[in-house]
């Protein structure tokens, strides 16, 4: 597994999926690897509802972060 992308990461898109009616800086939680360095991402609406349940290779997604976090 990429030791930067997790189970219950959140994740942002860098890049447009049209096939799935999703854009670039829609999140959603990594639900979990399908391949080495693809995972399948979970997009719920602020109603709580799932909107989308899609992969998306590693170089399509940005890990979010919630804390400060050291730059090296």
């Amino acid at each position: 597994m990429n030791p930067h992308i997790r189970p219950l990461d959140t994740v942002a898109r860098t890049a447009n999926q049209p096939e799935h009616g999703l854009a670039c800086g829609q999140v959603g939680t990594v639900a979990g690897e399908l391949a080495p360095g693809v995972f399948e991402v979970e997009s719920i609406d602020d109603g709580g509802q799932t909107y989308a349940s899609v992969s998306a290779r590693e170089d399509l997604l940005m890990v979010l972060h919630y804390r400060s976090q050291k730059v090296a």
